[in-house]
């Protein structure tokens, strides 16, 4: 087997777990439970009936009578291949949505009006009881285990952690003091399930902002109760407040296995079961962890939403035909505002009535031309093969990627840069036609007699009407990338979009002087919520990059740029300056195409400029109903 430790079975109490994969409550479980990981949890449950849920003031509270019916189908569906089902609870504290008031360890009133009470002795009495009465039901209705959701920023959390917890009382203040009212919670939820039953924690090591809980008292309290519990997720960072939230699902701007050391310390020192979560994302990577005895299992949250299969692949060793999670944060609600929230590689993550497991064979068999090699042309031309259709993919580069290929060069960009070789790596597998070197004509269409045509000719490069930007040491962003060791130290960035600070970031890594000019009072408006939380922590930590909002370039010398800044004219000296303002769909060339066959399609950035999500979304669903 390719990955012995982490197929390696293991028991705790009377439960054995046939391998090393937890699947976080992250997304949906009724694919994962299928897809091969040994723990399946499924979801959450609100510790109490009321002031509990994050989601909504009238949560119905799961084990009710009106709602056991839909509970018990969680443990099924998580059982039906051989996983354990869990049951995560949670209480949000004073993050509640509430009707009427909320609770946790200080009172206050939040910013949306909403009054937070400090909670007295007779409400944790209360609190604690509603714990251990949940995870009682969750045992009395078959689930193998609960998670105690002690991390993120959630109600135990307020208490251990004095960025929250400032009370002056016997509950705050000292370590001691802090953890009483955790420590009661774990208490009464182990006297409620007796000695035998699996109960799990999910734990931040580090809540990732100044002021929160130090990782030395996280290691304390978990001496402290381990007693009473059988196994810990090592996580990292906090829900509600972003700027902990991007270190909890970390961005592209975290290394991989962020969490691990933490993990591994953890295990050194506690005598039960550590799980890690966080940015793990490779089956090398997970074998890696649990090989080095850094912890017992790995937990899964995206890289499930890219692809639920992820362990059954890795079992198989076919890691290679594992969908790799990008790490961009469109799946996660607060991203995107619930506007546009999707899988960028998984077009059945949030539309499962529309994508279907499993892709049947097309009634009658085409001949499918797509024009466009980059992730767009690449998708639709997978789907359609899968659909059984003949496809011939024409692309005019010496190789397939598209925009994709320039991910080779920035470290940021690692996870785009696997999604590529993913892609890649399908495509050589099946039996698409693929033409390099083609520069697709009408002419050359028409001779290949398609009887469906896909256009995915992407975007090119947006040069504005700038005094001088033809000068010689004035080049686009996507002609630098091959030589960003040989640029000058001194580099002006125009255009401060996601591509334009990524590249800031790179070079500035590398030791360049770098100024970005971006006309916009924000950076990477292109870019969801989450990532421009990370990405403005990621630049401000580079003392030779810097910015200029609000700030226009006016001309380009031979020793500088002249921009308008809050509409007063300044200098800056450079000796490179990029141009990265944004992509533009070439109409003429996508119009030239029209007209060759009834059924032609418009997929990705030849529409208008499109991310990786609606490219691929787009796609999925034109070859699908071909």
């Amino acid at each position: 087997m390719k990955f012995p430790n982490l197929f390696k079975p293991i028991r705790i109490k009377n439960t054995i777990i046939n391998n090393r994969i937890i699947a976080t409550p992250a997304g949906p479980y009724n694919d994962k439970a299928i897809g091969g990981a040994g723990v399946i949890v499924t979801g959450s449950v609100n510790a109490s009936r009321k002031r509990a849920s994050y989601s909504k003031p009238d949560d119905p509270y799961i084990f009710d009578k009106y709602e056991r019916e839909g509970t018990k189908e969680r443990v099924v569906i998580a059982q039906q291949a051989g996983a354990k089902a869990s049951l995560e609870i949670i209480h949000a504290g004073q993050y509640a949505r509430v009707d009427d008031y909320a609770i946790g360890p200080v009172g206050f009133t939040r910013k949306d009006g909403t009054e937070v009470r400090a909670m007295d002795e007779a409400m944790m009495e209360e609190v604690t009881s509603d714990w251990a009465e949940t995870a009682k039901k969750a045992k009395e209705m078959g689930f193998d285990m609960v998670m105690l959701h002690f991390a993120h920023g959630w109600l135990p959390a307020q208490f251990l952690s004095p960025l929250f917890n400032n009370r002056t009382d016997e509950y705050g203040g000292s370590f001691e003091n802090r953890a009483k009212f955790p420590k009661m919670i774990v208490d009464k939820v182990r006297e409620a399930v007796g000695p035998d039953f699996v109960i799990d924690m999910r734990i931040s090591a580090s809540e990732c902002v100044e002021g929160s809980i130090e990782f030395k008292d996280v290691l304390r309290f978990l001496k402290l109760i381990e007693d009473k519990i059988d196994m810990v997720n090592i996580s990292a960072g906090l829900d509600i407040n972003h700027e902990g939230n991007v270190h909890m699902a970390p961005t592209i701007f975290k290394e991989h296995m962020p969490n691990v050391d933490w993990a591994a310390e953890v295990k050194r020192h506690v005598d039960i079961v550590v799980s890690v979560v966080g940015a793990i994302m490779s089956p090398e990577e997970a074998e890696s962890i649990i090989a080095q005895d850094k912890a017992d299992f790995i937990a899964l949250g995206r890289p499930l939403i890219a692809d639920p299969f992820w362990p059954q692949k890795a079992k198989e060793g076919r890691d290679d035909d594992i969908v790799p999670c990008l790490r961009c944060q469109y799946c996660y609600h607060i991203s995107t505002e619930r506007k546009n929230v999707g899988c960028s590689v998984n077009p059945r993550y949030t539309r499962p009535h529309l994508v279907p497991l499993e892709l049947s064979l097309a009634k009658k068999q085409k001949r499918v031309v797509i024009i466009g090699g980059g992730p767009g042309g690449m998708k639709a031309a997978l789907v359609a093969a899968e659909r059984g259709h003949e496809v011939i993919l024409l692309e005019k580069e010496g190789e397939l990627g598209g925009a994709l290929r320039y991910s080779a060069y920035e470290a940021l960009k690692v996870d785009l840069y696997n999604y590529m070789k993913y892609l890649i790596n399908q495509i050589n597998k099946s039996a698409i036609i693929v033409r390099t070197n083609i520069e697709a004509t009408p002419e050359y269409v028409k001779r290949l007699a398609p009887d469906a045509l896909i256009i995915a000719i992407g975007a090119k490069p947006f040069t504005p009407p700038i005094k001088g930007v033809d000068k010689s040491h004035v080049f686009q962003a996507l002609d630098v990338y091959d030589k960003l060791d040989a640029l000058t130290n001194d580099v002006v960035i125009i255009g401060g979009g996601s591509t334009g600070c990524e590249l800031g970031v790179e070079l500035a890594r590398k030791e360049k002087k770098v100024t970005i000019l971006e006309g916009n009072d924000k950076l990477a408006t292109n870019g969801n919520h989450l990532y421009r939380v990370a990405l403005r922590q990621t630049m401000v930590k580079e003392p030779t990059l810097d910015w200029k909002l609000n700030s226009f370039c006016k001309e380009v010398k031979n020793d500088g740029v002249v921009y308008l800044e809050n509409g007063k004219e300044k200098f800056i000296p450079a000796s490179t300056v990029i141009i990265s303002a944004g992509m533009r769909a070439n109409k003429s060339l996508l119009e030239s195409f029209y007209g060759i066959v009834p059924d032609t399609f418009v997929v990705g950035d030849a529409n208008q400029p499109r991310n990786v999500l609606d490219a691929t979304r787009e796609a999925y669903f034109v070859a699908r109903n071909l």
